[in-house]
């Protein structure tokens, strides 16, 4: 969640037929598929099949192990557990020599593979109960991650799983709002033209959009896209809010039936609100007249679409303190 943290969790997947149609690359790592698999807790891997003998690592939900012998109540497995997660359709057991995947043992508990009865929602809770415990205070430090990356197993495990969608999106998201959150921290973050601060990264974006055309995922990912295109401060200029402003009218139009969509409007209409206390201070009478006119039309169109929206009613907030001249943006003293 993150800064879903904040965000409303999405529904479930209406329909699978089109990541079934495209279906992702699930033997990047050059082993067989039915012999990689993901743990759901912190295991920790042995120099053999004894838990007195070393340990060698320990491996954290969601990172995968290859599993090439079992032993009684244990498996042989190879374990990159030091290499950072690559989202850029590089897997986690790359062909770099600098990583090295760890070889020894494991407890057969906890695996789920891409065979495993009902693994799909298993991995799917697992990942959703550390989403929810990131929210909490004091959230262990991986719970996020560790959620990005078993939500990301659902849709490589299982393709045609009803819920790959949503998972696909979850993962996406989760490592899109924590990177969103550490650029916030960054003096490049206020900065007013985007090229001028870093860029998220948005390869898990394109692909969910790529994979599920038309679907409410792709018009989530497509709304998440923008934050790559805001402005950072606006710096009391018109030209950011000017282009924001177009760019939520845009998202609206191309994704009428977004979860978003309202959400999308609703920005529209405040940048409107904003501008018009910025052409006042310009004293650019007719463009103020003229975003005035945009917030009320923005506003009948809200309520027109999106009634029972809470963005519906922040709209209409809005576009009444414009039309009693109450500035939106700055000091609205009389």
């Amino acid at each position: 969640m993150i800064m879903r943290l904040a965000l409303p969790l999405v529904l479930l997947l209406t329909t699978s037929a089109a990541f079934a149609q495209k279906k992702p690359k699930d033997n990047l790592s050059g082993y067989d598929r039915s012999a990689r698999a993901t743990v759901l807790h912190d295991a920790v891997v042995y120099v053999g099949p004894d838990d007195t003998s070393q340990k060698v690592a320990i491996v954290t939900p969601g990172h995968e192990l290859v599993v090439i012998d079992h032993s009684g109540p244990w498996v042989k497995v190879f374990a990159n557990t030091d290499a950072p997660d690559q989202a850029e359709e590089k897997p986690d057991f790359a062909e770099d020599e600098n990583v090295t995947p760890a070889s020894g043992w494991v407890k057969d508990k906890g695996l789920v593979a891409p065979k495993t009865a009902n693994g799909d929602s298993i991995l799917f809770g697992t990942a959703a109960n550390l989403e929810d415990l990131a929210m909490q205070p004091h959230a262990p430090k991986n719970a996020a991650g560790s959620a990005h990356l078993l939500y990301r197993r659902v849709f490589e495990y299982y393709p045609n799983s009803p819920i790959s969608g949503e998972a696909a999106w979850r993962s996406a998201d989760i490592r899109w709002q924590l990177e969103k959150l550490d650029n916030a921290s960054l003096p490049s973050s206020k900065e007013q033209e985007a090229y001028l601060r870093p860029q998220l990264y948005d390869g898990e974006m394109k692909r969910i959009i790529k994979a599920f055309p038309g679907s409410k995922y792709a018009a989530l990912a497509a709304y998440d896209l923008l934050d790559n295109k805001m402005c950072g401060d606006w710096q009391g200029l018109p030209k950011c809010p000017e282009m924001e402003a177009g760019l939520y009218i845009k998202y609206a139009g191309q994704f009428p039936e977004s979860p978003r969509a309202a959400e999308a409007m609703y920005n529209a209409l405040y940048r409107y609100g904003v501008l018009v206390s910025m052409y006042g201070a310009e004293d650019d009478r007719k463009r103020a007249e003229a975003a005035a006119s945009r917030t009320q039309s923005l506003a009948l169109d809200m309520h027109s679409r999106f009634s029972d929206s809470d963005f519906t009613r922040r709209a209409e907030s809005i576009a009444f303190r414009v039309q009693q001249g109450i500035s939106i943006y700055g000091n609205d003293r009389d």
